[in-house]
């Protein structure tokens, strides 16, 4: 099981201080989170896209590209990439691009968003989201799939032997989930064609995540792709963590009241009642977090959000600190206890180029097979 953080990329003033961080010292924190994740122990960083203040994270591609030249093991992903408003062309050069640099730590997630108005910014309809995913999708995977690509849909202008370049690494294209937090069409696409399931996990209750995981686990198996618990499965989560807890509601609930997103709302103790966030000690967390397997099954990725609502990067740096010393540590050996024999890792690029040399050479034998049998016939 693969563990991690996630940033959404937000320029927040922090409340306690009435520091507001520029976007140039936002984005070297990033880089900072991504080095201090992986000295941990860590095994994934991803970053958002948007276009619009107060977040600076426009082009996650840029960012992961210089944090693939600064770390070694560390997987790099997206959380998420917009695959309505984006050019399915470009976000297929962008990331084997970015797959060739990193020697292949590369995979994305891709969402609509939660911004209605960037759709018009790059020429698009709002109401158009869901066919956008759609359409959009099945142009990015026939770019990576297919040399040469022959193309015409409803959204863009056609494409007559066209060739992305680069081509993917070693010829196997970035894995890929697709995030979502209340759209059916969009685990239904998942399923479909054998992608991951990314649910954010952090603004719904328990039993809403649970719907759609479980639709996307039944339409998995229900398109041929194996048992439904083999389904690949990621979950976001937000945590803060002292060594008591009471220690840590006392410094998190100014971020948490000031948020940008969900501040001035439900109380701290209702908004963690009703949603996975977890403020408490590393042995809460733990537990919190072990709990998510009751209601969506065994699970390949788990991410966490601990750089939002003004934090300072020193807090952030040290939430990763107890996350790598004293959660992670423990998360990996109960829950790799409790997986049943069969349900599978989390994709990386070496297990899927593994995965199709296996799969060439079960065809190579059975071409092979037939031809002798025609031999011999």
């Amino acid at each position: 099981m693969q563990f991690g953080v996630f940033t959404v990329s937000d320029v927040t003033t922090d409340p306690t201080t009435g520091r507001t961080p520029t976007e140039a010292q936002r984005i070297k924190d990033a880089v900072a989170i991504a080095r201090k994740a992986e000295e941990v122990g860590l095994d994934v960083f991803a970053i958002g896209e948007h276009h619009n203040p107060p977040f600076f994270s426009s082009s996650p591609t840029t960012t992961l590209g210089y944090i693939a030249g600064v770390t070694e093991t560390l997987q790099l992903s997206t959380s998420t990439t917009l695959i309505t408003t984006n050019d399915p062309v470009k976000i297929a050069e962008d990331f084997a691009m970015l797959q060739h640099l990193a020697d292949g730590r590369v995979d994305l997630m891709l969402g609509r968003g939660n911004t209605g108005p960037v759709y018009p910014w790059f020429g698009q309809d709002l109401r158009n989201g869901i066919p956008l995913a759609i359409e959009n999708y099945a142009l990015l995977r026939k770019l990576w799939d297919t040399e040469v690509v022959d193309w015409e849909g409803r959204f863009r202008t056609p494409l007559q032997g066209f060739t992305s370049t680069p081509r993917p690494l070693d010829g196997v294209a970035p894995f890929v989930w697709h995030g979502s937090i209340r759209s059916p069409e969009i685990a239904e696409q998942a399923a479909y064609y054998g992608d991951g399931f990314f649910h954010n996990h952090i603004f719904w209750p328990a039993t809403h995540t649970k719907r759609m995981v479980e639709f996307y686990r039944k339409r998995w198996e229900h398109h041929g792709h194996g048992p439904a618990e083999r389904a690949i499965v990621g979950l976001g989560g937000q945590v803060f963590m002292r060594p008591n807890s009471q220690d840590a509601v006392r410094e998190f609930r100014p971020y948490f009241d000031n948020a940008p997103v969900y501040g001035h709302g439900p109380s701290l103790e209702d908004f963690s009642r009703e949603t996975p966030l977890t403020v408490g000690s590393p042995q809460q967390v733990i537990e919190r977090t072990l709990g998510f397997r009751e209601y969506v099954g065994d699970y390949q990725r788990q991410l966490f959000l601990i750089d939002h609502a003004g934090l300072p990067l020193k807090t952030v740096l040290e939430q990763l600190d107890i996350l790598g010393e004293e959660v992670v540590p423990v998360l990996r050996k109960e829950f790799a206890a409790l997986r049943p024999a069969g349900v599978p890792d989390a994709p990386t690029h070496a297990s899927r180029v593994a995965a199709r040399s296996t799969g060439q050479q079960h065809t190579d034998q059975q071409h092979t097979g037939e031809h002798t049998e025609r031999e011999v016939a």
